[in-house]
């Protein structure tokens, strides 16, 4: 009988990247006989959860669905296969694919059995009622386009308990996600939307977290001179004092936004155009470099202005107790930043776990175009130090405040590094970013290095 496990390892984390390590973390939980809490954020706006969030409003719930879907084990592959399954891309033929879930004859049924097919389908047509009471036509409508499954059934499961968290519970309980040995937990427990900002050192603001890390062009708001676009800070007297490229105002006089503020939806009035429609066309392969570094990363309410919300208790309370925390690959400042720049969090980190780990992306991306490990370390440290020293509200509008860390002597400049990072894993390959073992190790930072796998031209 294997013993109660007593150590705790805690892993911040997206979506997508970080579950191709899943099957890594489940070994070494396995192997040393841990428990492991992933901690998702929920600033998600793009693909099928932004026309739920269009319509329910509520917490971009992507990331937290596609991990509770990979750690569904195989002996649940009907529920792994529905929740994972997504809707056709047309309209109409996604609707009459829901359809059949509502009545019984999907085929995705089959393989599960009668008492879960029915609850599944009793939260699905809770939704669905919910849809129906928000529809007005001809402007308000659902578009099911791609719909995921899970993320249908998360959201039908929120609206009828009222609660996140057992929305994530029942999802669990129904795929056979073991949670005394793996938990999902969000950052933010909320029935709220919360959306993320980009300041970038050239002074430009990007709002929401599809535009930041894969804008969809369909859906770029029109240039001038239709928009007006406030140029000071001025104009947004709670905004950072950025000048500000990328924050339009409401007035808008192309007709696709006329039709837009027809649509009776979950969005308030007044908010920012660029949070309001759905990104069902947004693609990762779309990736426009950023025409500058990022500096700082911050919430805002739907005007723009910025906000600091809670953490989840639970998610502070787990990294405190933890061992090891893992920073995983993926978006640093779009899955990493959102986690660690709440109130608290950085605390955790500092005083908690003994080993903190950054895992090196094997490659760069649109927020990190240029980067090198000692720019990694750097980011986490600066959200973690904003996090501990103001309180969560992310780094002071100047940009000289978060540079400003970085003058000191190189013992106190350790010292605060290992606060927050004490071990970087990294690929040696020839698309990773470049690792200054030297000054990483002057900052007293442990570098491990591993080899990817060989393709058949013998290529890593």
């Amino acid at each position: 009988m294997a013993s109660t496990p007593s150590r705790k390892i805690v892993v911040l984390s997206g979506g997508t990247a970080a579950n191709s390590l899943v099957d890594v973390f489940n070994d070494l939980i396995d192997k040393n006989n841990c428990t492991l809490t992933y901690i998702i954020p929920i600033s998600d706006n793009g693909g099928s959860s932004s026309e739920l969030i269009r319509v329910f409003g509520g917490p971009g719930i992507g990331d937290i669905r596609s991990r509770l879907v990979r750690l569904i084990p195989p002996s649940n592959a009907g529920i792994l296969h529905l929740f994972n399954h997504r809707l056709p891309s047309s309209s109409q033929a996604a609707f009459a694919d829901f359809l059949t879930l509502l009545d019984l004859t999907s085929p995705l049924y089959n393989p599960i059995p009668t008492p879960q097919a029915l609850l599944i389908r009793s939260i699905l047509s809770h939704l669905h009622l919910e849809i129906l009471k928000r529809t007005r036509s001809p402007h308000s409508s659902f578009n099911f386009q791609s719909a995921s499954i899970g993320n249908l059934f998360l959201t039908g499961a929120r609206l009828f308990s009222g609660s996140f968290e057992s929305a994530i519970y029942l999802f669990a309980i129904i795929g056979g996600v073991d949670e005394s040995r793996t938990a999902v937990l969000p950052a933010i427990v909320s029935n709220f939307t919360h959306h993320i900002s980009a300041g970038l050192k050239d002074g430009t603001i990007i709002t929401g977290q599809n535009a930041i890390s894969h804008p969809s062009a369909p859906t770029a708001l029109p240039d001038a001179p239709n928009v007006n676009i406030p140029s000071t800070a001025a104009d947004h007297p709670q905004a950072p004092a950025y000048t500000t490229s990328a924050v339009p105002s409401i007035h808008i006089n192309d007709d696709s936004s006329h039709e837009q503020h027809q649509i009776e939806d979950a969005t308030l009035p007044g908010s920012l155009p660029t949070l309001r429609p759905s990104f069902l066309t947004a693609s990762k392969a779309y990736e426009p470099p950023l025409p500058s570094p990022i500096h700082r990363i911050w919430y805002i309410n739907p005007y723009g202005q910025e906000m600091h919300p809670s953490p989840n208790p639970n998610a502070v309370a787990a990294i405190r107790a933890a061992d090891a925390v893992i920073y995983s690959i993926g978006s640093l400042y779009t899955s990493l930043a959102p986690v660690l720049i709440l109130s608290g969090v950085g605390g955790a980190v500092a005083t908690g776990p003994r080993f903190k780990v950054l895992i090196l992306n094997g490659s760069l991306d649109r927020e990190t175009g240029g980067y090198a490990a000692t720019d990694f370390v750097k980011a986490v440290v600066e959200c973690c130090e904003s996090s501990s020293r103001l309180g969560g509200s992310g780094f002071s509008a100047n940009a000289d405040d978060a540079e400003s860390i970085w003058m000191g002597n190189l013992s106190d400049i350790a010292a605060m590094v290992r606060r927050y990072v004490t071990h970087l894993v990294h690929i040696d390959h020839s698309t990773a970013p470049v690792v200054d073992r030297e000054t990483l190790g002057a900052w007293g930072v442990e570098c491990v290095r591993c080899y990817g796998r060989k393709g058949e031209d013998g290529k890593m």
